[in-house]
């Protein structure tokens, strides 16, 4: 009989930030490859190491050491250090399909520039995977994946067939006892095959093929002995061949077994026989939040405004690529996951802010372009979208004259302001906040008048509008008043706005095209064939949608479905990895009052804020009891608007509580076996039940991107990635907050093992100011994805002088059919867009009369396209488009 191929892979899996912050582990990183670079150049034994699949690991120690690239390229060259293809390696729940995409995209374009990147789709400590991860990999190219969590009890071989919902389907390689099963190799050949054996018997029948052996742990240092004791090893004898390899020399070579394996359609979210820590979904909110918002500004607003309304040479690249970058660093599984020390997560949430900022900044410079262009004078309601939709926008006007069918948030007449004196210095910082003319969110400077008053003072007035008039004339004079600064002309500066009356309201705006602009005139304020909304007592009504709030118990009817928004505290005796019931828990499931306020009647928006105080204990003890008890007020504002569905919620407290739980729950409609909600590039389906083991609970949490769909109701939300189907299908539960202060301990009862260092930890209690944001809606025949874009993808407003050449209406770009995930430019200024097909229908995507190419997720052309293609069920497309 043959020997049977033992395949070591040497390794380090390398966090760049976890129990310790990353610039400490960055230490680490480059006292591991100051000592191994020379070694492995100087023992050709060591004829392999992979560097965790992630280009993240090459730049940090770059950063340090520039002048170890040539021997990093040497190495990578001669096919001995494999690289890439992740620039991080992600959580592959807890953020977007299209980050998922940047990040390969990233890590394959960065593994270029030292010879290429593995060819293997490396998954070696997600927690858990997506559904449409396979998918994803072969359109990039690659036809193997290595993994470990998640894998469930069904598949019972060392490899197995792993198929996406569209049937797409990679080999994958199961990592039985996960990426440090040949850790810390013993230097001595005896004992390496009595290891082996053992490792052999233990897996057993599960065991096709070859063994692979991963030859390195979290940060471990690779072991000089490694080639002498292989070699050693396959002198004494001959039941194994021994060889020092890559992962993918071993998965394409002959000790791979491809026929006869097990098939798993689907996402893998089992905890049968590894650790999912399902947990790390609903700890740390305000990083899901920020998560969550940052992606929104840039692949739903930034790139495709900027891609459509600004010139060709005019796309922001640099300043995209810098935001992406903030976020794909953050999705490294302990960086977003927040199952960190308290400076890591501080500097997660750096990152998003930054990237959010980027991407708001180029948002409002195409927002403004769109204004600009269009030559009807007037506020320009524009569409960030590409399903036409109606909707709720603010506008600010400047006049005081009523506009029929709207509803006035705020009115100021008109004149002279009062007059403030500011020192030179103070009068700087007014001049320095004027940015393109920007005074304030409220108004531009569009003309400045200066007299002098005497030889020491200035009076300065700024005639001020809601729209910016594009006047060089204005810089030129903020130019001189610095000039006057400068020189010390004056000792004083009297400053006086002009300011014409001003009423900011609400409208209901009509259908705004796809992907388009629609000016606002007061003729079409009002859209025939929609009611008002109103409110009678503590009832909302907009003919649509009915909202009745409980004044007993502050919950809320809606259509009559009772009950809705009822919240439940409960404790919480885990960590940032898994939640878990205190010993002795103390369920607190209504208020002791309830306030109930009014306030906006309508026509166009109601608003009425529910306030309930409860009395929640305020930690759990040493022995696993809830104890004391804090005073606590939670406030929800529930909104319903015009023409509209949904019944939309935020939920706000001073969280004064520890360890503990708050969840929204909302009976359904009917009783359902299933839920439905989303996740990167498709709807997954799940029962009521989620599979564990003998290490852990399997406690039925489940992720979901933006929406849940559950026994008639839909969920969607910002942020909040847990729900649980309650009470024996007859509910859903929304977690808004858990909150923990241990990064990791154990045993508990829903996990019998450490994930991490025993570390307290103050951040995951969340102590402080909480807001959450979701929306209820009871419309069989709404489309989730639309009603996720309603309440969190608002309609923008820009403004118009007049002077520009487009349409009152009108639209950049058409697709119809699918859900478009991006639309950006490539270079050579071709138009991306990628769209998917969430259903198991077949469609036809329509992309107007454009023409272009379909292409992989590398670019590489397919097929061409010339107005349409068909998209097959839980298909996802990329077409380049010429124009």
């Amino acid at each position: 009989m043959a020997p049977r191929t033992v395949a070591i892979v040497p390794h380090t899996h390398w966090d760049r930030e976890w129990y310790s912050p990353f610039q400490t582990f960055r230490l680490r990183l480059v006292d591991l490859l100051d000592e191994f670079l020379p070694q492995v150049e100087s023992d050709l034994s060591y004829a392999r190491f992979l560097l965790d699949g992630q280009m993240a690991v090459v730049d940090d120690y770059l950063e340090v050491r520039p002048e170890a690239e040539p021997v990093l390229r040497r190495l990578a060259a001669t096919g001995r250090l494999a690289m890439g293809p992740w620039y991080t390696l992600p959580d592959e729940f807890l953020v977007s399909g299209e980050t998922h995409i940047r990040n390969l995209q990233m890590g394959l374009a960065r593994a270029a520039a030292f010879g290429g990147a593995m060819d293997v789709g490396y998954l070696p400590d997600m927690f858990g995977h997506i559904a449409q991860m396979p998918q994803l990999l072969s359109q990039f190219g690659f036809g193997h994946a290595v993994v470990w969590r998640g894998v469930p009890s069904a598949v019972d071989k060392s490899g197995f067939w792993w198929e996406a919902p569209d049937g797409t389907r990679v080999r994958a390689e199961y990592m039985v006892r996960g990426y440090g099963s040949g850790a810390a190799i013993p230097d001595d050949a005896k004992t390496l095959v009595q290891r082996v054996a053992a490792f052999e018997h233990e897996l057993g029948d599960m065991l096709v093929g070859g063994i692979l052996f991963m030859n390195g742990t979290d940060h471990q240092v690779p072991q000089p002995w490694l080639g002498r004791v292989v070699a050693e090893a396959n002198d004494i004898q001959d039941g194994y061949e021994f060889v020092v390899t890559s992962l993918e020399e071993y998965l394409t070579g002959p000790a791979t077994v491809h026929d006869g394996l097990p098939t798993w359609r689907g996402e893998l979210r089992s905890g049968a026989r590894a650790n999912l820590l399902m947990g790390v979904s609903s700890n740390r909110v305000d990083v899901k939040q920020s998560a969550a918002r940052a992606e929104r500004a840039l692949e739903r607003l930034a790139e495709p405004l900027c891609a459509l309304a600004l010139p060709h040479d005019a796309w922001p690249a640099a300043l995209l690529d810098l935001a992406w970058r903030e976020v794909v660093r953050n999705a490294a599984h302990d960086s977003v996951c927040a199952c960190s020390v308290d400076e890591v997560v501080d500097a997660v949430l750096h990152r998003y802010a930054e990237a959010r900022q980027v991407a708001d900044g180029l948002t409002e410079r195409a927002v403004a372009a769109i204004g600009r262009g269009v030559r009807v004078a007037g506020p320009v309601v524009v569409n960030p979208s590409s399903r036409p939709r109606a909707g709720v926008v603010e506008l600010v006007l400047s006049d005081d004259a009523p506009v029929p069918g709207t509803q006035v948030l705020r009115a100021r007449p008109g004149g002279m302001g009062g007059v403030q004196t500011f020192r030179p210095p103070d009068f700087a910082s007014v001049l320095s906040a004027m940015h393109r003319q920007r005074l304030s969110d409220t108004f531009f400077v569009n003309a400045i008048d200066t007299e002098e008053v005497d030889g020491n003072e200035l009076a300065v007035t700024f005639r001020v509008g809601t729209a910016r008039q594009d006047n060089p004339a204005v810089e030129d004079a903020r130019r001189t008043l610095y000039a006057y600064l400068g020189e010390r002309r004056y000792t004083a500066y009297r400053l006086q706005l002009d300011r014409p009356p001003v009423q900011r309201l609400l409208a209901r705006i009509g259908p705004v095209p796809g992907f388009g602009w629609s000016a606002w005139s007061r003729i079409g304020a009002s859209e025939s064939g929609v009611a008002d909304v109103r409110v009678e007592g503590a009832t909302i009504t907009n003919g649509i949608v009915t909202v009745e709030v409980d004044r007993a118990t502050g919950e809320l009817t809606v259509d009559g479905v009772a009950g809705l928004n009822r919240l439940v505290d409960d404790g919480d005796h885990g960590d940032t990895y898994n939640w878990c019931p205190p010993a002795v828990d103390r369920v607190v499931d209504g208020p002791d009052a309830v306030v109930v306020d009014v306030v906006e009647r309508g026509p166009v928006r109601a608003t009425v804020v529910v306030r309930r105080t409860y009395s929640l204990p305020e930690r759990v003890d040493a022995e696993g009891a809830r104890v004391g008890s804090v005073e606590t007020t939670i406030e929800t504002t529930v909104q319903v608007h015009a023409g509209e569905s949904l019944v939309r919620c935020t939920t706000s407290w001073d969280n004064r509580s520890r360890d503990h739980r708050v969840r929204a729950v909302f009976p359904l409609p009917e009783t359902t076996a299933t839920s439905r909600a989303e996740c990167a590039f498709a709807v997954v389906e799940r029962g009521l039940e989620a599979e564990g083991g003998n290490g852990e609970t399997g406690v039925p949490t489940f992720p979901s991107r933006r929406f849940v769909v559950a026994g008639g109701l839909t969920l969607v939300h910002e942020g909040l990635l847990e729900y649980e189907v309650v009470d024996e299908g007859r509910a859903v539960a929304l977690t808004l907050l858990r909150a923990t202060g241990m990064l990791s301990q154990g045993p508990m009862a829903t996990r019998r093992e450490q994930a991490g260092p025993t570390i307290a930890v103050e951040g995951p209690q969340m102590l402080g100011r909480v807001e959450v944001r979701y929306a209820i809606s009871l419309d069989r025949d709404a489309d989730p994805y639309a009603l996720a874009d309603d309440a969190f993808l608002p309609l923008l407003v820009s403004d118009s002088t007049g002077s520009g050449d487009r349409d009152a209406t009108g639209s950049f770009l058409s697709v119809d059919g699918a859900e478009v995930s991006a639309v950006r430019r490539v270079p050579g200024g071709a138009l991306e867009v990628r769209v998917f097909n969430p259903t198991d229908a077949d469609v036809t995507v329509d992309v107007g009369d454009r023409r272009g190419w379909l292409v992989d997720l590398r670019g590489r052309p397919i097929e061409p396209v010339d107005g349409t293609f068909a998209l097959a069920p839980w298909k996802i497309a990329t077409v380049h488009l010429a124009g």
